[in-house]
């Protein structure tokens, strides 16, 4: 069989997925093992607090929404998707990314900035190609128009993030970004499944929708805006989700663990609005960068098992059900989030530990995700469909 003819290369999640488990297994380990002092930073221009916010953001996180987004659009505007030998590209220029970020600092200079931005700006690319050049076809044609505007942002903020004095707006811009990502994921996964599972609406006003989006659009600029202009811009945006949370049906969405983790992720989401806009009107003084990891915690981390289950399964051509390892893998994050977010806020002088106790639910978590999906993603699809 020819390489790129590979099951594996026949739709984007199928890579990318695999590389966001193998992603999520490790690259919190690794941290940990730095953070310890059991293994050296990389030798680079950039600090070893830079290389972990990069390597969580834009090698688990950007795998996470590559892998999504390359499946989603191909849908939205009903093309055949970007497969074969692209995709192989694109999987491998994220591994050399990786490569670059843990020993690029060795490398000639013109070397390394082709490894740190090759896969960044192909996707971007790629994925605004296929918005762009078949927008008349596109079901969500004026929605996907904030997708258009954010995904060159990213390219700004990767930059800012790896800068030794812009380190801060980078890693607030990117957040902020892919906030926005799951705010329009969150609107159209659970709408659908609340519908499928429940057989109910929730509350979908394009007025409220837009303004909500629209506001997480203005706030990916929080970096530039005066601080109490933007804390007043966070606690709006909060207020918003809440009030839409609402009409969302959460007592009936939190008795299924596969639809209410999403729901604890949209929770989360907003938690960090206030906690954010909170350290602007009423500075508290936590334990560790408590609002970037309720965040990446709460809302990249938990929110991404269950995306990867349902995709893995429902796009290969299996059923969509959680199993007693997929429930594990959930039951895993959530103590994640406990140990990295509350245990320090209690036990401050056991903050190593809580580091090592996250890293091991990450561990678990995405290994299980691993030795689940990694064999469907390399396998055709069980149905005899082709892709």
């Amino acid at each position: 069989m020819k390489f790129t003819a590979h099951p594996l290369w026949l739709v984007g999640f199928r890579p990318f997925f695999a590389l966001t488990c193998l992603a999520g297994l490790s690259l919190p380990v690794v941290w940990a093992l730095m953070f310890s002092g059991r293994l050296p930073a990389p030798a680079a221009s950039f600090s070893s607090f830079q290389w972990h916010a990069h390597e969580m953001f834009y090698g688990f996180g950007w795998a996470l929404l590559g892998g999504f987004l390359l499946t989603s659009t191909k849908n939205w505007v009903r093309i055949r998707g970007w497969h074969g030998g692209a995709l192989a590209f694109l999987a491998a220029a994220w591994v050399l990314e990786r490569a670059g970020m843990a020993f690029g600092g060795e490398w000639p200079p013109l070397l390394f900035a082709l490894s740190n931005h090759l896969f960044l700006w192909s996707i971007v690319g790629m994925i605004l190609w296929s918005l762009l050049r078949h927008r008349e076809s596109d079901a969500f044609r004026t929605d996907n128009l904030y997708f258009v505007a954010m995904l060159p942002l990213f390219l700004v903020a990767k930059v800012l993030l790896l800068g030794a004095e812009t380190f801060a707006d980078g890693w607030q811009m990117t957040l902020a970004l892919f906030r926005l990502a799951f705010l329009i994921m969150f609107e159209r996964t659970l709408t659908q499944f609340m519908k499928g599972v429940f057989h109910v609406d929730v509350l979908r006003d394009p007025r409220l929708d837009n303004a909500i989006k629209g506001l997480a659009l203005v706030l990916v600029f929080v970096p530039f805006l005066p601080a109490p202009l933007a804390a007043l811009g966070e606690l709006l945006l909060a207020g918003l989700l809440i009030a839409r949370f609402a009409g969302w049906h959460p007592r009936l969405a939190l008795s299924r663990l596969d639809i209410g983790v999403s729901y604890a992720g949209y929770l989360a989401l907003v938690a960090q609005l206030l906690l954010d806009a909170l350290a602007v009107v009423a500075p508290v003084a936590w334990v560790g960068t408590v609002s970037v990891h309720v965040f990446t915690f709460g809302v990249m981390g938990l929110v991404s098992p269950a995306m990867i289950i349902r995709i893995s399964n429902g796009h290969t051509g299996r059923p969509v059900r959680f199993g007693r390892a997929d429930k594990a893998a959930l039951h895993a994050m959530m103590l994640g989030f406990v140990l990295r977010i509350v245990g320090p806020q209690f036990v401050p002088a056991a903050y190593l530990h809580w580091i090592w106790g996250a890293a091991a639910c990450w561990l678990v978590a995405f290994g299980i995700l691993a030795w689940r999906y990694i064999p469907f993603l390399l396998a055709p699809r069980a149905d005899g469909k082709e892709h």
